[in-house]
């Protein structure tokens, strides 16, 4: 197989019919003027592989405050079957070449990039420079210099910027922030967070090519990880140690294929991590003074599931965590609300990252974790 690139990385989207209801907004919306006028904000979704397909458009569908406005690809083929599938305006469709155009495009107002993790940087930062509030997927970007650079070209060009954390928006995860904050059992003490998944299918694919993804399974499901970590203890960790393995050498070649990770907290708490392309995962647990609950699974599109010591079990309606979190975002861009997910954790996570390859890098060794207290923390 040829080497995925970025013009034929995604797989090919789903056909369907017109989105009625994507052309009875988009008119409204245009014709407010200013972002802080609208009542519905305007997204471009940059990258049309099978997030964007099968995720993030279907949710722009029932969202109440943003709607998919238009898109950047690089393959004709998906401007005539997304035009066709939700209405999209010919000149609301962009590509990777003439993407600076869309700075004179009123109708949208949000630049959401669904790229390789390697393209996370340039697009956010061309988003950013055309005066677009910018959405960037997890991770934030393959370095914490793209990270600093892209949090820099939000601020110089006064735009929002927020990650891709749909799980920041669902109920689930919010009982559990709940649960440390009021201490209902009592002190953390211990955290147990697993996300992965067993990966068999194309090695050709891009998460598999370092060049685009910029590691394996810990830049991937990893985050997720790291995640429950920290909101498990409402904390930023101070150290971390970690582990590599390798068990599928001939499939894995260019990227990790199992990390296991160790941190420990301000507080006195511990957690243990461990994420993979190798086998399937999903839970955390986390453990206080007085009890402790869980979530299995923790971290995929849901429904979620949880459960406590007290023989409670957690029950949310479940909702498109994408369209939870899309219109978190405009919110925060509309009404001033709190941001959920900042450019600031984006930026945090990829910090762990790091100090966790440092320490695989020198053989498991402790790394020291120094971050401001609350940074990285949404609202």
């Amino acid at each position: 197989m040829k080497p995925i690139d970025r013009r034929t990385f995604n797989q090919m989207m789903a056909k369907g019919s017109a989105g009625a209801a994507i052309l009875s907004a988009a008119p409204f919306a245009c014709a407010m003027g200013s972002t802080q006028e609208k009542q519905k904000l305007g997204i471009a979704l940059v990258g049309l592989g099978s997030y964007s397909t099968y995720q993030l458009a279907p949710a722009l569908q029932d969202t109440q405050h943003c709607y998919l406005a238009g898109i950047v690809t690089g393959t004709p083929e998906k401007e005539k079957a997304w035009a066709t599938k939700y209405g999209i305006p010919k000149g609301n469709i962009y590509n990777y070449d003439n993407f600076e155009n869309i700075a004179n495009n009123d109708a949208i107002d949000v630049v959401y990039v669904v790229l390789p993790n390697s393209m996370h940087a340039e697009f956010a930062i061309r988003a950013a420079k055309a005066g677009k509030h910018v959405i960037c997927e997890k991770p934030m970007g393959i370095s914490v210099a793209e990270c600093d650079a892209i949090i820099d070209a939000c601020k110089k060009a006064g735009v929002k910027l927020g990650m891709g954390y749909r799980l920041h928006s669902e109920p689930y995860t919010q009982q559990v922030k709940q649960f440390v904050k009021d201490k209902t059992f009592g002190d953390i003490q211990y955290v147990g967070a697993e996300a992965a998944y067993r990966s068999t299918g194309n090695p050709d694919q891009w998460r598999l090519n370092k060049k685009l993804s910029g590691g394996g399974a810990l830049m991937n499901m990893g985050v997720y990880a790291i995640q429950s970590a920290i909101y498990g203890t409402g904390k930023n960790p101070i150290s971390v140690s970690a582990q590599e393995f390798s068990t599928r050498p001939d499939y894995f070649k260019d990227t990790d294929e199992t990390i296991m990770a160790q941190f420990e907290f301000p507080s006195g708490a511990v957690a243990n991590m461990s994420t993979s392309h190798n086998f399937n995962a999903n839970s955390m647990y986390v453990s206080g003074t007085s009890g402790w609950f869980q979530l299995q699974p923790a971290n995929n599109y849901g429904p979620l599931r949880g459960r406590t010591s007290r023989g409670e079990e957690l029950k949310f309606p479940h909702e498109s965590q994408q369209k939870l979190q899309m219109d978190d975002f405009a919110k925060h861009v509309l009404f001033g609300e709190p941001n959920k997910a900042t450019g600031e954790m984006g930026k945090r996570d990829m910090m762990i990252v790091e100090a966790i390859y440092a320490s695989i890098a020198k053989g498991g060794q402790t790394m020291g974790l120094d971050f401001e207290p609350g940074f990285g923390f949404g609202g």
